[in-house]
C-alpha cells in the first residue's frame, strides 16, 4: 500500500463493499463479468458453465452502459418534471381566471334581474345558486388537479435525487446491483402526464348555456330582454329529410314527427335512405352553435343525436351512436344511456319528463343533452373534434316516435 500511496498515478479509495461481496457465491472467485441474460455479475469460472452462451461483458463496460442509461433516464425525468411544472402553472392560471368569470356571470345575472318585477326574485336566487354550485365544482376540480400535480412533482424530485446519487456511484458492482429503477427502459413512457395535459386542456368552465336555458323557461313573459343577455342559438327550420327516412319510419306532413311503422312506406330508393328505423334532418351543421328540442315517446326504443353523413345507411352500424361517427342519447329496454362508437358510455336514471334539449357547439366540438323538466337538468356533454358536417339523427322502433319542437 505504501508503494501505491507514493505514486501520483495511483488513486486510492476506501472499499465500498467487502471483498466477500465481490466474490462469486459458487466459485468464491472475484466477480469480473456481467451477464445480460440473467442480469447478474459472474466470475471467470461461470463463463465456462451455465453462462457460456449468454451475452457477457466486463463489469466496467456494463457499468458504463448502465450509467449512460441512468443519465438518459435522468434527462427524461428532468424534462417530465419541467412539463409537470408547466402544467401546474396552467392550472394556477386557470384557477386565477375563475373569480373573474364567476364575478362577471353574477353581475350579468344581477343586472338582468334589476329590470324584472319583484315576484321574480325566487328565479334570481335559483340562477345565482346554480352559478355558485358550478363555481364549487370548478374550484374543486382545479384543486384536485393542483394536488395531483404537486404530488407528482414531489415524486419526480425524489426519483431525480436518487438517480443523481446513482450516477455519482463509482463502484460498478453497487451500480449494477441497484436493479431496474423507475422503468429505465429506453421506451420510457409518459402516458400519465399526457392524460393530465389533456385533462387540463379540457378545463372546467362555467356552463352559461344551462343558466341561460333556466332563465328562458322561467321568464316566458319577458323573453325579449332575457334573450339579449343569454342568447340561445335555436336551429330554426329543422325538418326531417324524407330522402333519408327508412321505409319503416313514418314522417308527418310537417316533417317534424318521426314514428315507427309496421307497414313499409315503399318510398323510392335513394343512396341516402336508411335500411331501417332512422331518418336525418335536412339541415346540416358545419359551423356555429345550434339548439333544438325534441319530444319523445314512452316506448322502449328510440335514439337521437348527431351524425356524420359518411356512414353507410344500408348497415345497422349507421344507426346513431352505433359507430365512431355519431353521438346519441337513447332509451333502450326502459333504460336511458349515452352512446358512442357502439358503446354505452353512461347509464342514466329515469327522466322526469319527455322533453329533451340538444345543444351543438361545432367549433368547441361539443354536443350536450338536457332534460327540460323542472328544474332543467344537464344530462351529458360529448367532446370531440368534428371533421365533417353534422346532421340531427332520429331512430325509432317498436311504436316509438320523436317530434322536433323547435
Amino acid at each position: 500500500m505504501k508503494v501505491h500511496h507514493k505514486s501520483a498515478e495511483h488513486v486510492l479509495t476506501s472499499p465500498t463493499t467487502s471483498m466477500e461481496d465481490r466474490k462469486c457465491p459458487i466459485h468464491r472467485k472475484i466477480l469480473e463479468y456481467y451477464c445480460h441474460n440473467d442480469n447478474v455479475c459472474i466470475c471467470v469460472y461461470c463463463l465456462a458453465e451455465e453462462h457460456r452462451f449468454h451475452q457477457l461483458e466486463t463489469m466496467d463496460k456494463a457499468s458504463v452502459d448502465k450509467r449512460k442509461k441512468l443519465k438518459d433516464l435522468l434527462v427524461t425525468l428532468t424534462l417530465e418534471s419541467d412539463d409537470t411544472e408547466k402544467l401546474l402553472q396552467r392550472v394556477i392560471r386557470n384557477m386565477m381566471e375563475i373569480p373573474k368569470n364567476i364575478s362577471d356571470m353574477k353581475e350579468k345575472v344581477s343586472n338582468l334581474f334589476q329590470d324584472i318585477r319583484r315576484q321574480l326574485e325566487d328565479l334570481e336566487k335559483n340562477v345565482l345558486h346554480e352559478i355558485c354550485r358550478q363555481e364549487s365544482e370548478i374550484i374543486e376540480a382545479g384543486n384536485v388537479q393542483m394536488q395531483q400535480l404537486q404530488i407528482k412533482k414531489t415524486q419526480l424530485a425524489r426519483k431525480m435525487i436518487h438517480l443523481e446519487e446513482l450516477c455519482n456511484e463509482s463502484d460498478p458492482l453497487a451500480l449494477l446491483q441497484c436493479g431496474d429503477l423507475y422503468g429505465e427502459s429506453e421506451d420510457h413512457k409518459k402516458d400519465g402526464l399526457k392524460k393530465a395535459d389533456k385533462t387540463i386542456d379540457q378545463k372546467e368552465e362555467l356552463n352559461e348555456f344551462l343558466i341561460a336555458l333556466t332563465l328562458h323557461n322561467g321568464l316566458n313573459n319577458i323573453v325579449t330582454e332575457i334573450r339579449k343577455e343569454f342568447y340561445i342559438p335555436e336551429a330554426k327550420g329543422l325538418l326531417l329529410d324524407l330522402n333519408t327516412a327508412a321505409n319503416n319510419v313514418l314522417v308527418s306532413s310537417d316533417l317534424k314527427l318521426a314514428s315507427w311503422s309496421v307497414l313499409g312506406q315503399r318510398r323510392k330508393e335513394t343512396a341516402k335512405r336508411f335500411q331501417q328505423y332512422q331518418v336525418l334532418s335536412t339541415q346540416r351543421f358545419s359551423a356555429g352553435r345550434h339548439y333544438w328540442e325534441v319530444e319523445t315517446s314512452q316506448s322502449e326504443y328510440w335514439m337521437m343525436g348527431v351524425t356524420y353523413p359518411s356512414t353507410d345507411p344500408k348497415s345497422s352500424e349507421s344507426w346513431v351512436g352505433n359507430n365512431s361517427k355519431s353521438w346519441s342519447f337513447c332509451r333502450w329496454f326502459n333504460e336511458y344511456s349515452i352512446r358512442h362508437d357502439n358503446k354505452d358510455i353512461s347509464t342514466l336514471p329515469d327522466l322526469s319528463c319527455n322533453r329533451l334539449g340538444v345543444y351543438l357547439d361545432y367549433e368547441a366540438g361539443q354536443v350536450s343533452f338536457y332534460e327540460l323538466g323542472d328544474p332543467i337538468r344537464h344530462i351529458y356533454t360529448f367532446t370531440a373534434t368534428f371533421t365533417e358536417p353534422l346532421y340531427a339523427a332520429f331512430y325509432v322502433e317498436d311504436n316509438g316516435w320523436l317530434r322536433i319542437r323547435s
